[in-house]
């Protein structure tokens, strides 16, 4: 009986406490001002916190870089003009050298960053995780902004990051707030539920909020624009995390104390572990970030200093410095070129250094995750979209009082999607010279007078030289990065089925890499040719697609590799051997596709040891109470009338929705709100909810979902039936 008593107190207070407590707190706005990417303004060419000859490291990389694409310019010149290029032969040149120079600029970073690595361990900004966690004077906002994810798993992550920063004994200083551009009504209801839950749940309830747009107008960009405008002014910081994100409570206390230490650092981006892959090409990418990852951050940390990069999550920022200088402006002209810059991060991190602020990545930190695309369809709607938004850089580079270093940044943001067709044609072209050769007379006499032939001739020790150089260049990170992995104190004893695992990587993303550089490309030419990708929902979870639908979405990668095994052979057995890797990974895009989606052949890869990294074997406390939540939350998959009759009838929840509501929307003088006038005509038409919901389509309950008005019509319709 005690302990039933006890049951209903408990019950009772958190019923109280959520009552108490209201879903956002007071607002304290705070100007967030649009900047113009042409005016004036330079950026300042010192900042304190830089290294010492932070020039020096530069000219080694990019030295490094100009000397190995110089050698191998050479080399690649001696080959194809052994009697004179050709134009296509020229043009494979040019190719050849542009690409080079991307790899080897790559190759650089990361021989670097693998000394540093393995021999340096010097921490960014003195932060030192072995060290004692310093006290907070600040106050820090972690902001989740989520677009139609899952909320039972958004959820989870929040209370897991809360728990985390509870055991630091520092939560007085940090707020959380999820922040909602969902579209989908019934995840919007799901939403409000499970944020109802978990204040429940927590101990500290005043200090989650929830706050749902009408509209997501300026994508993630916009909604973090937003929540600056109106509540901003209250904090010194923010953490900006995706749906998918997890840092646990010491490196978030470490990032605000790193901020209070150096005031003028406007942003550290911290390097995020993938974790919680299940599918065989999540397991791919969570293998290979944690391989070879810390490689890449710590070089171009020690080259980039206070002119790094953001990647858009899992990162401390300066409010007042991204207030007063990442207001991000409209480009001009149509979509896709024009319009809101969806890629933002890169920008936001240019007119940040631009106004004076530091940028800065702790590689070394730890405690940060994030999750992978479960499959290659899913990865490449992602992709397709950050193509568009890269791209979008074109119109910005030119941008004036940007430093060079942020350039760089654009500019190898736009190189990462523009080689992929480069690529392509550069396969291409050799195919064509080669059957070139092959099938068409060779002129023996130039047109003019000539007393001898014009001997065909071929240096193909050269063209090997070539060959396993560029390789080379290719290979050689991955050896670095198992090394490195081998001697990490945190692997050591997570070394068993490592060599396989390699060889696992290697293979299968070598066998991947035509078909995205086939995807790149195609996307790459739809954007030129003006084809907005949109902003669709990210897909974290693995879902079977049909066959049919694989079959239409890649056919075309599979008839190419069919046309290059045709022509390769055509010309000889040596040239088909050369380009199998290729042709292939093409041929078998289809079965790779169902293959590494699949999360029952992932779990049986994992169950026999391979491509495991440290954090899956004893995975992190904040990783496995994520799990935890998860298993024991109730998945929002109950029929929508279930879901809509629980917002109408439960006090709690339908009270919390309405005062969420913001004020009526205005709407411009001569236009109406089409969905919402055809749904309230609907609704009268009707008289149970559950015929509402059948007639009513998704955009049309979600504004009666947003109007007050129409909300306490579907309440008097569920109370009528």
């Amino acid at each position: 009986m005690d302990a039933v008593r006890a049951g209903q107190r408990t019950d009772q207070l958190r019923r109280d406490a959520n009552a108490s407590h209201p879903a956002l707190p007071s607002e304290m706005p705070l100007d967030m001002v649009e900047q113009s990417l042409w005016l004036s303004s330079a950026a300042a060419n010192q900042l304190p916190t830089n290294p010492r000859l932070i020039w020096l490291r530069r000219a080694l990389v990019l030295g490094g870089t100009i000397f190995l694409t110089a050698v191998a310019a050479c080399q690649m010149y001696l080959v194809v003009t052994v009697n004179g290029p050709t134009v296509l032969q020229a043009i494979v040149l040019v190719l050849y050298v542009a690409l080079f120079a991307w790899i080897a600029f790559s190759f650089m970073t990361m021989l670097i960053g693998f000394v540093l690595y393995v021999f340096g361990r010097s921490s960014t900004l003195a932060i030192r995780p072995e060290k004692p966690l310093p006290k907070l004077t600040s106050r820090c906002a972690l902001l989740v902004p989520t677009y139609n994810e899952t909320p039972h798993r958004l959820f989870a992550r929040v209370q897991a990051i809360f728990e985390s920063v509870q055991l630091t004994g520092q939560i007085a200083h940090f707020d959380f707030f999820v922040l909602s551009d969902t579209t989908n009504p019934e995840i919007w209801i799901a939403e409000e539920r499970e944020y109802l839950q978990i204040r429940s749940r927590s101990l500290d309830r005043g200090r989650i909020f929830y706050r749902h747009r009408p509209s997501n107008e300026g994508r993630k960009a916009g909604n973090i624009a937003e929540w600056i405008k109106r509540f901003g002014g209250a904090y010194d910081s923010m953490i900006v995390l995706d749906a998918d994100s997890l840092m646990i409570g010491d490196t978030i206390v470490r990032l605000v104390d790193a901020m209070e230490r150096y005031p003028l650092i406007g942003l550290i981006q911290t390097l995020p572990t993938i974790v919680n892959a299940h599918s065989l090409f999540a397991r791919l990418q969570q293998f290979a970030g944690r391989v070879y990852g810390p490689l890449v951050a710590h070089g171009i940390s020690w080259w980039h200093g206070a002119e790094g990069n953001y990647w858009g999550h899992n990162a401390i920022i300066r409010v007042r410095a991204f207030a007063e200088s990442a207001g991000l402006p409209t480009l001009r002209g149509p979509k896709p070129f024009g319009g809101p810059i969806m890629s933002h991060d890169f920008v936001e991190a240019a007119l940040m250094r631009r106004k004076g602020w530091a940028v800065h990545l702790a590689p070394g930190l730890g405690g940060s995750y994030e999750e992978a695309p479960p499959s290659l369809d899913a990865y490449a709607i992602r992709d397709r979209r950050w193509c568009q938004g890269n791209l979008q850089h074109i119109g910005v580079l030119s941008a004036k009082g940007l430093h060079w270093v942020s350039r760089l940044h654009l500019l190898t943001g736009i190189g990462s999607y523009i080689t992929a067709p480069m690529w392509l044609c550069f396969l291409l072209l050799g195919v064509l010279i080669s059957l070139q050769a092959h099938f068409i007379r060779p002129e023996y006499f130039a047109p003019g007078f000539s007393l001898f032939p014009r001997w065909p001739t071929e240096d193909p020790y050269r063209a090997a030289l070539v060959f396993i150089g560029t390789m080379g260049i290719l290979v050689i990170p991955k050896l670095l990065g198992l090394i490195a992995f081998v001697v990490s104190p945190a692997s050591s004893t997570h070394l068993r089925g490592l060599i396989p695992s390699v060889l696992i990587e290697t293979v299968i993303s070598g066998l991947l890499a035509p078909v995205m550089m086939w995807k790149q490309t195609v996307a790459v030419i739809q954007i030129l040719l003006g084809k907005d990708a949109g902003w669709s929902a990210q897909q974290r979870e693995g879902l079977s697609i049909p066959f049919k639908i694989t079959l239409r979405r890649y056919s075309s990668p599979t008839g190419l590799g069919l046309v290059l095994a045709i022509a390769a052979y055509a010309v000889s057995l040596p040239l088909f051997w050369w380009m199998s890797p290729v042709i292939v990974g093409l041929l078998l895009t289809i079965p790779l596709e169902r293959l590494t989606s699949s999360a029952a052949f992932g779990r049986a890869v994992r169950r026999l040891g391979f491509l495991a990294i440290p954090e899956e074997r004893t995975p992190p406390s904040i990783v496995d109470r994520f799990d935890e939540l998860t298993t024991n939350a109730k998945p929002v998959l109950e029929e929508q009338s279930q879901l809509w009759r629980e917002l109408l009838t439960d006090s709690q929840l339908s009270t919390i929705h309405r005062d969420l509501l913001s004020e009526p929307r205005l709407v411009p003088r001569g236009q109406i709100d089409v969905d919402l006038v055809v749904g309230l005509a609907k609704l009268d038409q009707c008289t149970t909810i559950d015929e509402a919901l059948e007639i009513l389509t998704s955009s049309e309950k979600r504004a009666l979902l947003g109007n007050r008005e129409a909300f306490d019509g579907l309440k008097a319709l569920q109370k009528d039936q």
